[in-house]
């Protein structure tokens, strides 16, 4: 039925589309298709091979349908003894609508609709397929987010590995001499005698008098008596007191009320992704950050932005550099908050 609409190639009739017309559409398909992805990446570097060769693959494909269209045009106008020039400068024009205006004038002409209106229908139902298959592609946001968060969030880290046990503390085995021990004669002449120490005395020295001190007085007196209580009382107001111990820095401290946000030294501009330019998808990716002591993003975690943006969003930021964050003239971590936002241009 589409060889008698169409391309009329029925026993009784010629075919209008011969091979030479069939090889004149391919090459200028083929051109393009190589132009596309050999070209392209010479221009600007595209970030996944697999895209770029089915971007080419559509072109090249639109390319040579259009082809085969002027060629049908051209052929049959000449078949038909209609002017051949006239109605291939037409679809030239305008493109497909250019070719249903042929039909429509053709049918017309030979009072034989099937040829205009079956090719009609053929293409109608190819743009709503279309139509249907590029849809999703450009509004995102019927797709599920959750899913395409939990895609482009990189997995957590697995756990640290348990602390090794502790080291056993070595018993010390402390042996007391007896009265037997030291009255026994000793049975072999040892070739080395080992030096005991005895252990310090745990009394506390409160508990017992000093030299120089008086009869009844108090346990834990001063030595030297009152006149050198006196003197060391003076001696100890003299000397002034110790400095108060200097207070630790903290290790983190977040962006906020009198502490101010850290300053950007490198700010690489995040890439606009391809896709979501083609989808015009724009808006602000939002990233909760820790700034480490030398300047440098030690970690990110994603707070909200389309799933689009964020890779993007991602690997600009993490190669962003801070100038260190000072506390009471010590280097910090810093956590903030920091905003990449992408808009298109008019």
């Amino acid at each position: 039925m589409f060889d008698e609409c169409l391309l009329e190639s029925s026993p009784s009739r010629v075919p209008v589309l011969r091979r030479k017309h069939w090889l004149i559409s391919l090459v200028p398909g083929v051109l393009v298709f190589l132009v596309v992805f050999f070209g392209l990446p010479m221009l600007i570097e595209p970030e996944n091979m697999n895209i770029l060769l089915t971007q080419a693959s559509i072109l090249g494909i639109v390319v040579f349908c259009y082809a085969l269209m002027l060629c049908y045009v051209f052929a049959d106008t000449q078949h038909l003894g209609f002017s051949p020039w006239f109605w291939f400068i037409l679809t030239l024009a305008l493109n497909v609508a250019g070719f249903v205006i042929y039909l429509i004038y053709t049918g017309f002409e030979t009072k034989n609709w099937k040829r205009a209106t079956l090719p009609i229908a053929y293409m109608i139902e190819g743009i709503l397929i279309g139509v249907m298959v590029l849809v999703p592609l450009i509004y995102t946001e019927a797709l599920p987010k959750a899913q395409l968060m939990g895609i482009l969030m990189a997995p957590p880290p697995p756990p640290p590995p348990p602390p090794p046990p502790a080291a056993p503390v070595p018993q010390r085995i402390i042996r007391k001499v007896t009265v037997d021990d030291i009255m026994r004669a000793p049975t072999m002449i040892p070739k080395t005698i080992a030096r005991i120490k005895d252990e310090p005395d745990e009394t506390p020295q409160g508990a017992v008098g000093v030299v120089g001190g008086v009869p009844g007085g108090v346990p834990g007196g001063t030595l030297g008596g009152v006149l050198g209580g006196v003197i060391g009382g003076v001696l100890s107001s003299a000397v002034a007191p110790p400095p108060p111990p200097k207070a630790a820095a903290p290790k983190r401290i977040r962006v906020g009320g009198q502490v101010e946000a850290a300053r950007l030294i490198f700010q690489p501009k995040p890439e606009y992704p391809p896709l979501a330019k083609m989808a015009r998808i724009q808006g602000t990716v939002r990233l909760e950050a820790i700034i480490s002591k030398d300047g440098m993003i030690q970690d990110l975690k994603v707070m909200q932005g389309h799933p689009l943006l964020v890779k993007s969003a991602l690997e600009a930021v993490q190669r962003w550099r801070y100038q260190p964050t000072l506390l009471n003239g010590e280097p910090v971590e810093v956590i903030t908050e920091i905003d990449v936002n992408f808009t298109l241009s008019e």
